[in-house]
């Protein structure tokens, strides 16, 4: 089943309903990055998550045209602004997650000088994370450290912060860094058999490539759901931006192989590796994530793709609609049930946080998908 335009409306208007209530503990402070038993905690603006919080409320204003949204959203940006300035847990690479749909997206919107400010400063401390040897945006922990000399699949999406940075500045220092590490990624973390690396290693004095792994899959050589789904944005995004034509036939392999992996209901589980049956955790997070990205490359595919992969967003929609979404404020104060944060196996080096719980990628990104089906939306990333 498709979703049809008066049921995207249905899902909009309920979750207008759940963030309308949100704004009196979630304005000065911030939601957690997962519920606990559905329903988020307050958190300061300290996670690599928080930007979410605020662009759920910038896409509720664009829907809704409500200026609470916007007067909280702003609010928030002021709290990105006085992070990056006081360098507040941004010894990472996670800038574009935090800055992309809260501060770049306020200026988008508003105008917000501030928002401007921010973001770009946000750029600056992503650009320190670049490594010559390797060419790429080291993704965590101590720079140049041996046993962090490594990107993540993720990092595709905190690119666009430094394209938008070199349209902004004219610096074309920005976009020069984004496209190398788009070319590392693109060379190193899709599998033969069409599956991605979350994670990929090398060599800390040479650059050389070494090892792929996983930190939150199931293990090394299985395909972690939402990994897989952030190569599938990240590739529309990066055509987007560069137009490299590599981009859209790692998006055909790597979109095929989450599609032929999907269960029953089309919603994967946290790890392609599992099926219906198996007893595991689905991650709803890694649905809208990948229904995004299909529908950002279909802008750019012959009409025969493009209406195939939208279709498959459709269907991802509706399923969503139909089970993950809530519907009734008094189940959680999140946007999208059944996500996975973390889930621990045997193989990967996490603890369980977050399983089949809301978080706040999942419930921002189902929003954009919501925002994407329902209009041409000018893109926050």
């Amino acid at each position: 089943m498709l979703i049809t335009n008066k049921e995207i409306q249905i899902c909009f208007d309920n979750a207008i309903k759940i963030l309308n209530n949100n704004l009196k503990d979630f304005t000065y402070d911030f939601q957690e990055a997962n519920s606990i038993n559905n329903f988020y905690q307050k958190s300061k603006n300290v996670d690599w998550t928080t930007g979410f919080c605020t662009g759920e409320y910038w896409l509720a204003y664009e829907y809704s045209k409500d200026t609470a949204f916007c007067n909280a959203a702003n609010i928030q940006v002021d709290s990105f602004l006085e992070r990056i300035e006081n360098q507040i847990n941004v010894e990472h690479h996670d800038m574009g997650f935090l800055y992309s749909p809260s501060c770049v997206a306020s200026y988008k919107l508003t105008k917000n000088e501030n928002g401007k400010k921010a973001a770009l400063l946000a750029a600056d401390k992503l650009i320190t994370r670049f490594q010559e040897k390797g060419k790429f945006f080291q993704a965590w922990g101590e720079l140049g450290a041996e046993n962090n000399y490594r990107l993540i699949i993720d990092c595709l999406l905190n690119l666009p912060l430094l394209y938008w940075a070199t349209d902004i500045t004219g610096n074309p220092n920005y976009r020069e860094k984004a496209v190398e590490h788009t070319k590392t990624s693109l060379a190193n973390l899709v599998r033969q058999d069409n599956s991605t690396f979350h994670t990929f290693f090398f060599d800390h004095n040479t650059g050389a490539p070494l090892r792929g792994v996983t930190h939150q899959g199931y293990r090394d050589n299985s395909a972690w759901a939402r990994g897989q789904a952030w190569g599938i944005y990240g590739l529309a995004l990066s055509y987007r931006y560069t137009k490299n034509p590599t981009c859209i036939d790692l998006f055909y392999r790597v979109a095929d192989f989450f599609i032929e992996h999907l269960p029953k209901d089309l919603i994967p589980f946290w790890d392609l590796e599992f099926t219906d049956g198996d007893g595991e955790p689905k991650d709803s997070s890694a649905a809208v994530i990948w229904a995004c990205g299909m529908l950002e490359m279909s802008k750019y595919l012959d009409r025969e793709k493009a209406v195939y992969y939208t279709d498959y967003a459709k269907k991802i929609a509706y399923s969503l609609y139909k089970d993950y979404a809530v519907k009734d404020i008094s189940i959680s104060n999140g946007l999208l049930l059944h996500g996975v944060y973390a889930k621990k196996s045997e193989f990967n080096g996490v603890t369980d946080r977050g399983v089949d719980e809301c978080n706040t990628w999942g419930d921002y990104f189902w929003l954009e998908l919501l925002t994407r089906l329902s209009k041409d939306w000018e893109i926050y990333w």
